[in-house]
């Protein structure tokens, strides 16, 4: 089948019930104008409400590119970044609405940022800058930004995101509530939280837990967190560099 036809079919089922995750025209003409299936390995399902894997990286699922669209409402000419850049597809999709050169996307996973690069070439949106950051840093180089989209969850929003935010822009990001699981947040420059549902998103990575990184268990990392606070909430007689005498406290260690 024409791959224009299926796109439009997938847009037609987003738009529609039981779905309906997009309410706006230009996020509909955009979706409708990405290929998705050059931005996967098999596009046999590229047009199924499904998400995929690359890498250890997800691809997220058509509707939940558009409930981030929606949420970032997004104006041609805008300046986005898109910090977990993934393979591409958001980022084009962005590109789609505010222009090649308004798009930047990062990504802390080298390889992925080659492919992103590679499929965004080949899906016509070149001009889309593509880096390897750590994404909590953001790209201050072109800050501000009027839109950021964080495809992480995390805590609480990174600090250096809201500040490379324009006066009147917006961070939507994918907010942990503990037990409670996530909840898409959107967050003015200002300050003002609003929230957009409920989600599910893979945490924001630091370095050495990226894909192709020596090290990617961030159990191992959280355990040393939690083994280092251990250590500093020691007191007396458990810490064994602690020598007691006359009833002082003296530490054997050399003097700087």
């Amino acid at each position: 089948m024409d791959p224009a036809v299926l796109r439009d079919d997938m847009v037609d089922g987003l738009e529609s019930p039981p779905r309906e995750v997009i309410e706006s025209e230009a996020v509909a003409e955009a979706m409708r104008a990405v290929p998705r299936r050059l931005f996967l390995p098999d596009d046999r399902n590229a047009y199924a409400d499904s998400d995929h894997e690359v890498r250890g990286s997800r691809i997220l699922a058509p509707s939940t590119v558009a409930r981030l669209l929606e949420a970032l409402a997004l104006e041609p000419d805008d300046d986005v970044l898109v910090v977990g850049v993934g393979v591409g597809y958001t980022a084009a999709v962005c590109a789609e609405i505010v222009g090649e050169t308004n798009a930047h996307a990062v990504d802390i996973a080298r390889p992925l940022v080659f492919d992103a690069r590679e499929n965004l070439e080949r899906a016509g949106y070149g001009g889309v800058l593509v880096d390897c950051r750590d994404g909590a840093n953001g790209l201050p180089e072109y800050a501000p930004f009027d839109r950021i989209l964080l495809e992480a969850a995390v805590a609480e929003s990174p600090r250096a995101l809201r500040e490379q935010l324009s006066p009147s822009g917006r961070l939507v990001y994918p907010r942990l509530r503990d037990a409670r699981g996530q909840r898409l947040e959107v967050q003015t420059a200002a300050g003002e939280r609003s929230p957009r549902g409920i989600v599910e998103f893979d945490p924001l990575l630091v370095a050495g837990e990226q894909t192709g990184a020596v090290e990617r268990n961030r159990t191992a990392r959280e355990d040393r967190e939690f083994a280092a606070r251990r250590a500093e909430s020691r007191r007396g007689w458990e810490q064994e560099w602690i020598e007691w005498d006359a009833g002082s406290r003296r530490s054997n260690w050399p003097s700087r």
